[in-house]
């Protein structure tokens, strides 16, 4: 008895004073998106208990689809994180093909909500297909530019391929509308194209032509043009087009150094429309105040940069796939939070973008906890190429698995 309680003490000693030893995956990564998941359940438990006694008599209405979907999210990153990259490069254009035909799909048979048809009912959740989307055209690009990779540096046809099938999906997107997803896809897709080493020139002319026909978008559709005059002057019309942005920024401005505290918000009592899901983090930083803010930021952006990091690695190695595909998440989760951030901010406008492993929705979260997982296994597969050499990926496994039991 003696024995095992002095065996336990130096098992407790030895995990409080050595390190741990080296793991073939980044479990700072994993950690950072658990901390992510688990306030995004308790910013929304607390944002959507209004509105959700509302809708269904139910305070925790929201709170527990979200939870559930947490759980589910959590499983499918289980099983993917599992998946070797090569499997993924050779399901990319099926992938496409499949997001294709969803947001064709979404425009025949979509829930329409507040004007957009974004949603396919499936019962126990909507799903969006522009988050599929987005997934999917990352996963080409990335085995595209392995495939095309001299062609892209050095031919302009080699650079317009891939924008003809952003193109393909931007016209469905606008048929919804979802001009918030086509523009992340677009911002996200310069960005690997940058990576991959096209010319200058080509980027210029495409940001140029991008920007002018976004204008062109927002000065012929009535209900963008009133989006973007409220958030340069939300103030003008407070209680009309302004109306969101100017309880949002209350939100802000109530929340100072720390907050009102958790689950004391005034804003998200029927205040501010979309309390738990576009303007979520209104709600955080009126409860958790600047500290709180700062601290959700510095974790979300610690995950991006885990994923540009691990990007560099993988292209340092030659791993070019999980390289271009990396660099394309870290793009895609910074982008997407600086629009979502930035629109509850008041410094951009609404774009009805999600905030990345936070917000409520099923279809987003499980998106984002896929990316995350194949984040994993990107940074998995580059260990096992740095340990073992570059060899199939389902043969390191078996060699690293070898090398344990030895």
């Amino acid at each position: 008895m003696l024995r095992q309680a002095r065996d336990g003490m130096l098992s407790v000693s030895d995990w409080l004073t050595k390190p741990a030893a080296p793991c073939m995956y980044d479990r700072q990564l994993v950690w950072i998106a658990l901390t992510l998941m688990m306030t995004g359940l308790v910013i929304v438990t607390s944002a959507s208990v209004p509105v959700a006694t509302r809708l269904t008599d139910i305070p925790f209405y929201f709170a527990l689809r979200h939870g559930f979907f947490l759980v589910c999210s959590l499983v499918i990153a289980a099983f993917i994180v599992q998946v070797p990259l090569e499997r993924w490069r050779q399901l990319s254009v099926p992938m496409l093909l499949a997001s294709i035909f969803l947001l064709v799909a979404v425009l025949m048979v979509g829930r329409s909500v507040n004007g957009a048809s974004r949603w396919i009912p499936l019962g126990i959740f909507n799903l969006q297909p522009a988050e599929v989307a987005k997934l999917s055209l990352f996963i080409f690009l990335a085995g595209y530019l392995v495939r095309q990779y001299s062609q892209v540096r050095e031919s302009f046809f080699g650079f317009i391929k891939p924008l003809v099938v952003l193109g393909i999906l931007a016209v469905l997107l606008l048929q919804q509308p979802d001009l918030g997803s086509f523009v992340v896809m677009f911002v996200t897709t310069v960005g690997m194209l940058f990576i991959a080493g096209a010319k200058l020139w080509q980027f210029l002319a495409m940001i140029a032509t991008a920007l002018l026909g976004i204008g062109v978008l927002i000065v012929f559709e009535p209900y963008r043009m009133r989006r973007v005059t409220s958030f340069l002057d939300p103030w003008e019309d407070p209680f009309g087009s302004g109306y969101q942005l100017t309880q949002s920024l209350m939100a802000f401005g109530r929340g100072e150094w720390l907050g009102q505290g958790l689950g004391n918000s005034i804003q998200k009592l029927e205040y501010l429309p979309e309390a738990h899901t576009d303007f979520v983090f209104a709600v955080l930083a009126e409860e958790l105040g600047l500290i709180g803010v700062t601290v959700v930021l510095i974790l979300i952006f610690a995950l991006v940069f885990k994923a540009l990091f691990i990007g560099r690695k993988c292209l340092q190695s030659e791993q070019l796939f999980g390289g271009f595909l990396a660099f394309g998440f870290g793009f895609w989760f910074a982008f997407q939070t600086l629009v979502n951030v930035g629109a509850a901010a008041g410094m951009v406008p609404t774009k009805g973008l999600t905030l990345p492993l936070i917000s409520y929705g099923g279809s987003s979260l499980f998106i984002m906890a896929a990316a995350v997982a194949i984040l994993l296994r990107i940074d998995h597969e580059q260990r096992l190429a740095a340990k073992y050499g570059p060899v199939d990926s389902e043969q390191s496994d078996d060699k690293k698995t070898n090398d344990e039991q030895e």
